[in-house]
């Protein structure tokens, strides 16, 4: 079920909480036959490495700076359009997601799914969102949720009780696995 070494946080850095809870999601989805759908993130890394080539072009062109102006000026404008097609599909498609998944094998469903998480700044209230990875599918099922304090899931020194922490992320998978179809 849970691993044997003990995950520990620093309770005072909330991106060290978030990120060991997210950790552990990842690690309950998968347990439950989920695999996890790395495309995305392929896609994200391949547009950087282009950004990057553009970058590496742009300084180490052989020619100097008054002769390779348009040349410096069309790379420019490359790295531009890269960035802002990769802050687009952080914004349109990543959102808050951590983990994307394909559909169990041998399931009847044919989607796979997004699970995201939001932990805001200054509060103790962990947000985790199991949802389709194609809502648009007939076989998608609603979205579920739940907000709960990272309190109950951390002992006083930081050490995540998983096993609570695992039920609780368990009982949001089995609740959107046999949540009813909507009717159109």
């Amino acid at each position: 079920m849970a691993s044997k070494v003990p995950k520990k946080a620093n309770l005072l850095d909330h991106h060290s909480i978030k990120h060991i809870l997210d950790e552990s999601v990842s690690e309950v989805v998968t347990s439950r036959g989920y695999v996890e759908d790395v495309r995305l993130s392929n896609a994200r890394l391949f547009i950087g490495a282009i950004i990057i080539v553009i970058a590496l072009f742009a300084q180490f062109y052989k020619k100097k700076f008054p002769e390779n102006r348009d040349f410096l000026i069309a790379c420019i404008a490359l790295y531009v359009i890269f960035n802002g097609l990769l802050q687009l599909i952080i914004y349109t498609k990543e959102k808050n997601a951590i983990l994307f998944t394909y559909p169990p094998v041998g399931s009847f469903t044919s989607t796979g799914l997004v699970v995201s998480s939001k932990l805001p700044r200054f509060s103790d209230m962990y947000t985790l969102t199991i949802a389709s990875a194609d809502p648009k599918s007939i076989s998608a099922n609603e979205p579920v949720h739940f907000t709960k304090s990272v309190t109950q899931w951390f002992t006083k020194d930081g050490i995540l009780v998983e096993g609570l922490f695992w039920k609780d992320v368990e009982a949001l998978i089995v609740q959107y696995t046999k949540e009813p179809k909507k009717g159109k």
